[in-house]
């Protein structure tokens, strides 16, 4: 079997991956606030995520691995939201969860083996809050639940700060309630006009931090396998999670090995709303860039360093893709994938190094021309592409060429006798130096969306996304 190798942050060291149960692998991951549309660096997490799962899939077996990420349905932005709409608080988080599931769709995120809200695990929660105040590691105090952080001693140990520390650098709210300014809310007081529900303290919500620690026990177990989210999680959202998992459950370690993704960047500068390059992953769609464009260029960095999105690199993806998916054409579903990008992905997810192999395996299929590749290759292209998420049924990811599979049939097919024909027409030309027809040719080819590719290998042509195959009805 592959070992796999992950950086495990919780000892700050790459570590042979043993999972507890190999028939019940367990990784829980934090999922979005469903207020809004799905940034970037949401997309980033869930495609890194995604593909430790496939991983985790290929060597375990798909029966085997549980993949938990959360849908956090009640929170504060999502009621200011509701306030400013004027819509019903039940009406947006749906909406959202659905914009969400459907832009990451596009981008080839299978989805997880349980998707939980937050809403559906309120009785969990209470039932947690109430252990946590039993063990006296909690305290209600005017109608609010805090967990006291001095009576976990270990807080901080995951991000690796002091208290002291995390005093000086955080935003602590300090109120009248709390006993210690650490100290963060477990359940708080909801007026008449938010989400409520009945608990011993009075109505009121829970906390953010709590959601998680309840539904990955309920759905996990005391201790399971993985944890993972964005960098900017790590304190104070799973360091809390920590504190109150292990306080509630002290038999269990809560998570074992725990993996976060760095931040993204655009065009090298920190995307933020204030500098005008801050965009969803729907923005890129409705811009024309395909979903398994924005996948490929995430997955060209490795996830524990920041990623820098960049309009050439779109492009360069996008232009690689056409190719794979020319030479993948005839790729049938079952394919065995290459070693050498299940070890590279096993090496604590070196998503760079898989694809500079996927590079290789197709220059190696390219040089020697289609026909005269074996099909079992042309399908291992494939099955070891689609191990990364690429190359996936155009059905997932969004008809970028061609809409349906009918359709891609055909207009492959045209291409194919064009190609041919062009081939000839060049050949002709070569002998009696007359290049007219190739030009007319190569001019209505342009005119009808197709890239036209000729070298010594001979004619290649890749429709882009302006193919209209209507435009080439006549030129054979």
């Amino acid at each position: 079997m592959t070992t796999i190798r992950l950086h495990n942050n919780k000892t700050r060291k790459k570590e042979r991956f043993t999972p507890l149960d190999p028939d019940n692998v367990r990784m829980y991951v934090c999922g979005p606030t469903v207020y809004d549309r799905a940034h970037m660096g949401n997309a980033r997490a869930a495609v890194v995520f995604d593909v430790l799962f496939r991983l985790l899939r290929h060597v375990y077996g798909p029966d085997h691995v549980t993949y938990v990420r959360n849908f956090t349905d009640v929170d504060d932005k999502i009621n200011a939201r509701a306030k400013e709409s004027g819509r019903p608080i039940g009406e947006i988080t749906a909406e959202t969860t659905q914009w969400y599931l459907d832009d990451m769709g596009a981008l080839g995120v299978m989805e997880p083996t349980q998707m939980p809200r937050a809403t559906q695990y309120i009785g969990q929660m209470i039932a947690m809050i109430e252990t946590l105040i039993e063990k006296g590691n909690a305290y209600a105090a005017d109608g609010h639940v805090l967990f006291s952080v001095k009576s976990y001693p270990d807080y901080g140990r995951l991000s690796g700060r002091s208290v002291d520390d995390m005093i000086a650098g955080a935003r602590v709210e300090v109120a009248p309630y709390k006993r210690d300014p650490m100290d963060f809310v477990l359940w708080k007081p909801s007026s008449d006009d938010l989400p409520g529900w009945d608990s011993p303290w009075g109505r009121g919500r829970p906390g953010w931090h709590i959601e998680c620690s309840a539904m990955s026990y309920e759905l996990l177990g005391a201790t399971f396998d993985i944890h993972g989210g964005g960098n900017d999680l790590m304190f104070p959202h799973h360091e809390n999670e920590v504190a109150q998992s292990c306080c509630a459950h002290p038999e269990g370690g809560f998570a074992r090995y725990w993996l976060h993704n760095e931040m993204l960047q655009v065009e090298g500068k920190k995307m933020s709303k204030s500098l005008g390059n801050f965009f969803t992953v729907r923005d890129l769609l409705e811009q024309g860039i395909p979903g398994e464009v924005i996948r490929f260029v995430f997955l060209q960095t490795h996830y524990g360093k920041p990623m820098d999105w960049t309009a050439r690199k779109a492009e360069d993806a996008e232009k690689t893709l056409r190719k794979w998916r020319s030479l993948a054409n005839s790729a049938n579903v079952v394919g065995e994938v290459d070693q050498e990008v299940v070890e590279a992905l096993a090496n604590d997810l070196n998503t760079s190094k898989a694809i500079a192999r996927l590079y290789q395996l197709a220059k190696s299929i390219q040089d020697r021309q289609h026909a005269d590749v074996p099909q079992s290759e042309i399908d291992d292209f494939a099955a070891s592409a689609r191990l990364l998420g690429l190359l996936v049924d155009s059905a997932v990811m969004g008809a970028w060429v061609f809409d349906g599979a009918v359709e891609e049939h055909a207009a492959r097919s045209q291409l194919n006798d064009l190609s041919a024909i062009l081939s000839r027409a060049r050949a002709q030309a070569m002998q009696t130096k007359d290049f007219s027809e190739v030009d007319r040719l190569k001019a209505a080819l342009v005119e009808a969306g197709v890239e036209v590719r000729m070298s010594k290998a001979g004619v290649e042509l890749m429709p882009t996304p302006k193919f209209d195959a209507t435009k080439l009805e006549g030129l054979a």
